[in-house]
């Protein structure tokens, strides 16, 4: 779902770090761009909560965890 509305002009400060990261990270090359991006992800991270939330239970499965372990290596890090 595209949440792009028509504009509404605002000032905010905000980390220029962040802001640059996010430019590497995405190849996007306007700061208007980034944050459109990062809004329209946030939207859709958060609209998948609750219907994650009504699939929980809902799928049987059926396997051997530690057979599917097996031969990974762990360094432990996350």
């Amino acid at each position: 779902m595209d949440h792009q509305r028509s504009g509404t002009r605002i000032t905010v400060v905000l980390d220029a770090g962040l802001l640059r990261e996010a430019m590497r990270l995405t190849g996007i090359r306007t700061k208007r761009e980034v944050i459109v991006e990062a809004l329209n992800t946030l939207i859709r991270i958060r609209e998948q909560g609750p219907a994650l939330e009504r699939l929980r239970g809902a799928i049987d499965w059926e396997g051997d965890l530690a057979e599917m372990r097996k031969g990974r290596v762990f360094d432990g890090g996350c």
